[in-house]
């Protein structure tokens, strides 16, 4: 079983024990991997807030019956169900400090969002939409803590895209970033490089938050779903193949696995958030 099909294998197991009824992708039909109602799939209902930021994102997350996040593979939910609790309970540092953004004595995270979009150049009319933000105070060194989340996509067989050529002609955008900028150059068109890191993606997050708030302002995390054997390790190498490339820039990036963040969110916060760290730790560990 490759690693994908472990993970949703995993997902359906966790949804079979838990009664929650599958359904297939088109309902009657395909893998019953989704569940009957969006709010099955969820820790808690989302926030009004957070639900329009992904009827509003370029994902289209919600459209559909069932709709992607109805997938127990899901890696919005899979992202709402670890971030959106400290958003409501209005303990946000906590989180962004498990994350290994900040150390525990931070206050100014104050709110998060998921699908921000950050432009790269007005000559594109889309801008890359990155999974959860966490916004800090205006006077706070760091700006923003952006969070690339990946589940089983990391996995599949699809081959992620490289780098389009009409990124590498505009020289402005590259200014500060030429490590990056010469692997870009490695990536384009095909990414042939990497079979399980999405660098393009990356890449244009950083163009992105560079363009919105300098590379000083912020800070960008891989948060990945790790899973034994050869494709864990080789996906931990690319990882931290890009981790230098991105640091030779300059650039505050970090690579963290879901396992990781959860067990240390065990550790620091099981008697006092029991409800939630039983919820993520028995679906996801």
């Amino acid at each position: 079983m490759n690693a994908s099909d472990y993970i949703i294998s995993k997902q359906i197991l966790w949804a079979l024990n838990n009664n929650i009824k599958l359904i297939g992708s088109k309902g009657a039909r395909g893998r019953l991997a989704y569940t009957q109602k969006l709010r099955d799939n969820l820790f808690e209902p989302m926030l009004p807030d957070i639900k329009n930021s992904f009827k509003e994102g370029d994902g289209g997350e919600l459209k559909g019956s069932p709709s992607k996040m109805q997938a127990v593979h899901s890696s919005s939910a899979l992202g709402v169900n670890i971030f959106q609790y400290w958003q409501k309970i209005n303990q946000i540092p906590k989180i962004a400090a498990a994350c290994g953004f900040c150390n525990k004595t931070n206050r100014r995270s104050h709110n998060i969002k998921f699908e921000t979009k950050y432009q790269i150049n007005e000559k594109f009319p889309f801008s890359p939409n990155i999974d959860v933000t966490i916004e800090n105070l205006p006077k706070s060194r760091f700006k923003v803590f952006a969070i690339e989340c990946k589940f089983s996509e990391a996995y599949s067989s699809r081959r992620h895209s490289g780098i389009d050529t009409k990124y590498l002609d505009l020289k402005n955008i590259w200014k500060g970033l030429p490590i990056l900028h010469r692997l870009s150059k490695k990536i384009s068109p095909e990414d042939n490089r990497f079979k399980y890191l999405h660098v393009a993606q990356l890449v244009k997050h950083i163009l992105g938050l560079n363009k919105k708030y300098g590379k000083n302002k912020f800070r960008l995390l891989y948060l990945w779903y790790d899973c034994l054997g050869d494709v864990g390790s080789k996906h931990r190498e690319e990882i931290e193949e890009f981790t230098k490339k991105a640091k030779a820039d300059n650039i505050y990036f970090h690579a963290l696995s879901y396992q990781e963040l959860i067990i240390k969110l065990s550790k620091e916060y099981r008697d006092t958030h029991g409800d939630y760290i039983k919820y993520i730790s028995n679906r996801y560990l």
